[in-house]
């Protein structure tokens, strides 16, 4: 047998990828309908401030020029899941934004609340670039050994 395996024509990464954003949009969907985050659930999602479709303010763009993260957890109101993206509202130092993020922008989200976490890899990417956390609301996440994550990165054979 040859280490040498060809290249699939089957693009199983993106069916994959396209297939835990709809987990992050059914997620952030029963939180719409059910009016709030049960329990002690809060997410943070980080998402490509430049990618398709992506509609935030300017000011936010300018300092979080390629990636930035969000927090939902007290202080965010009219959250709004469509089959594509979601839209919510969150305070900025105290000021009010809206945003409209794809689920194709996100590159990964997180419930510490119960270790629950997926990355991914947006198209044309590679490793996301290091940046501040958007200073909307919340705790700060702590990495704990045993946690939930799912990483999904089918890289190609060159």
């Amino acid at each position: 047998m040859s280490d040498d395996l060809p290249d699939s024509l089957i693009p199983y990464d993106e069916i994959v990828q396209e297939a835990l954003r709809a987990v992050v949009g059914r997620v952030l969907g029963e939180v719409q309908a059910s009016g709030g985050l049960p329990g002690s659930h809060h997410f943070y999602i980080t998402f490509k401030t430049q990618a398709p479709g992506v509609d935030i303010p300017k000011r936010l763009i300018e300092r979080f020029p390629d990636e930035m993260t969000i927090v939902l957890q007290n202080k965010y109101w009219d959250l709004k899941v469509s089959d594509h993206h979601f839209e919510v509202s969150l305070t900025f130092n105290q000021v009010a934004a809206h945003l409209v993020i794809p689920f194709a922008a996100i590159t990964a989200f997180v419930d510490p609340a119960v270790n629950f976490a997926l990355q991914f890899q947006v198209a044309g990417d590679a490793l996301p670039e290091p940046h501040d956390e958007a200073e909307n609301d919340g705790p700060q996440v702590v990495a704990e050994d045993g946690s939930n994550v799912v990483t999904v990165d089918f890289g190609k054979k060159k």
